[in-house]
């Protein structure tokens, strides 16, 4: 891989344990006097004389190694910025496995996550020698299509507490990392808290894992439906044989399903954007070093015509490219964003690596911004129209906690893998008479989402059981269209 590749990296940062000197009463350590502006060389001159002073005063002998990777991880942990970090030779081998996932392969269970520092306004946040705990849970941002996170029924917004029945309050993401890989055909368990009540473990069975970025089908009224999992390098291409496809169907309309799109590479996104928008910006990035910024445009020869109305679906899954991808269709009037607001992550990463054995480090180097101005960092890009789903209420709520607990909805699906309308509806009196007060839709939802993750292949698209997909079609079909709204 390129050392200065720039890539979208998402759902990984890490929150990584800070290491604190700190000096009482030495003589061989004056007192400085605290200046905002004292200069960087003042400063690598005093922590190379607090370097010196554990190294040859402190009560047991300390490796240098060990100062150093402590070191860099506080440095770090000061930016406040989970997706900056220091990488121990052990840990790189952690961006191996990120660079494989934007290549299309990689091992483990199939979940991109994120483990967010708490705000400094935050009440909860219990300061410790000037820095802040990591949060109790570990947050999904999207399982992976396909993957055994995904057919397990993990949801972006979930959040793990536990791996292997250990809290991941104390753990730091390579921790994270470490146990939820290990050898495919082995076994993980996570413990789950989705919402506020209900929490479950579930078995998560490692593998080798295949990401598919693209999927495809022509849908009823001359709807072309292409769905982009994640930006690897052979998205553009698959993207290409898509719309080709599309165009030899005579398609008259299209919708972009992004939902649960982690992101991936920039290079990827930008060529797909080009695709689509016949001219105009399609994001800018910005960083300190004003020879780094740059802003990539469409270069006027789009492969969908202008005709041709588009809609992107977006969900709190969608980040970093699928959110660029979204945000250039919808400030350039292109596309119209129906869904939930997104992700929220609008920075740009690079890698540095250092001398051989000593590690590397990822560092945000930039932001993004769509064409509008905007950074959506932390924000997410709000669709034109939302689509929410049913907000349950305290009995429903206890109702779901319980078939999640007991493991009803897979245990039927696993037992009647082609169970017709008939025993489905069987099987929903059999709940309602058990107490269980969720309507037979959210029911039969649930049914078959479920028959969807456990089918080797799973149908493309199911406007039936998936209410914001309807709401596109609807608004295709029926009127409503419209890409007037700008931010």
């Amino acid at each position: 891989m390129n050392r200065r590749e720039r890539l979208l990296w998402v759902g990984l940062p890490a929150l990584l344990i800070v290491f604190v000197v700190a000096v009482s009463a030495s003589p061989a350590l004056p007192a400085e006097p605290r200046t905002a502006t004292i200069p960087s060389s003042d400063y690598l001159s005093l922590f190379d004389r607090v370097f010196r002073s554990i190294q040859q005063s402190y009560v047991d002998k300390v490796d240098p190694k060990t100062l150093f990777e402590g070191a860099m991880k506080g440095l770090f942990q000061s930016l406040d910025d989970p997706h900056s970090y220091y990488m121990s030779k052990d840990q790189v081998q952690d961006l191996t496995e990120l660079t494989d996932v934007t290549r299309g392969q990689f091992g483990g269970v199939g979940l991109m996550i994120s483990k967010p520092p708490i705000p400094s306004s935050d009440p909860g946040a219990k300061p410790l020698l000037g820095t802040k705990l990591p949060p109790p849970y570990v947050e999904v941002v999207s399982p992976l299509h396909g993957t055994p996170a995904y057919r397990a029924g993990i949801l972006p917004g979930d959040r793990i507490m536990k791996i292997d029945y250990q809290p991941t309050a104390d753990m730091t993401m390579d921790q994270v990392l470490a146990k939820l890989r290990g050898k495919p055909g082995t076994t993980v368990t996570v413990t789950v808290l989705r919402g506020t009540e209900i929490t479950f473990s579930v078995d998560l069975v490692r593998s080798i894992i295949q990401v598919p970025d693209v999927k495809y089908a022509m849908m009823p009224g001359e709807i072309a439906y292409l769905r982009i999992i994640q930006y690897t390098a052979a998205t553009p291409e698959k993207v290409r044989e898509a719309l080709a496809s599309f165009a030899k169907s005579g398609y008259s309309s299209l919708i972009i399903d992004e939902r649960g799109n982690p992101g991936g590479l920039l290079p990827a996104v930008v060529q797909v954007a080009s695709y689509l928008l016949p001219s105009g910006t399609i994001v800018s990035t910005r960083s300190r070093d004003s020879t780094a910024n740059e802003v990539f445009t469409a270069p006027g020869d789009p492969l969908v015509p202008a005709s041709v109305p588009i809609i992107v679906l977006i969900d709190k899954g969608s980040a970093s490219a699928s959110e660029i991808l979204a945000a250039a269709l919808h400030d350039n009037h292109r596309a119209m964003l129906v869904g939930q607001t997104s992700y929220g992550k609008g920075s740009v990463q690079q890698v540095f690596f250092l001398r051989d054995g000593d590690g590397a480090f990822k560092l945000t180097t930039a932001r993004y911004y769509t064409p509008n101005g905007n950074n959506i960092d932390k924000i997410g890009i709000a669709p034109d129209k939302e689509v929410r789903m049913p907000e349950l209420g305290q009995g429903e709520q206890d109702s779901l906690k319980i078939l999640i607990q007991q493991n009803a909805i897979t245990n039927f699906v696993r037992d009647n893998p082609d169970a017709p309308a008939q025993s489905v509806d069987r099987f929903i009196a059999k709940l309602h008479g058990e107490g269980i007060v969720l309507s037979d839709q959210f029911l039969r939802q649930l049914v078959r989402s479920e028959q969807s993750r456990m089918m080797p292949n799973p149908p493309i698209y199911d406007v039936e059981y998936d209410p914001v997909l309807k709401e596109a079609v609807n608004l295709l079909t029926a009127g409503g269209y419209s890409t007037g709204a700008s931010r």
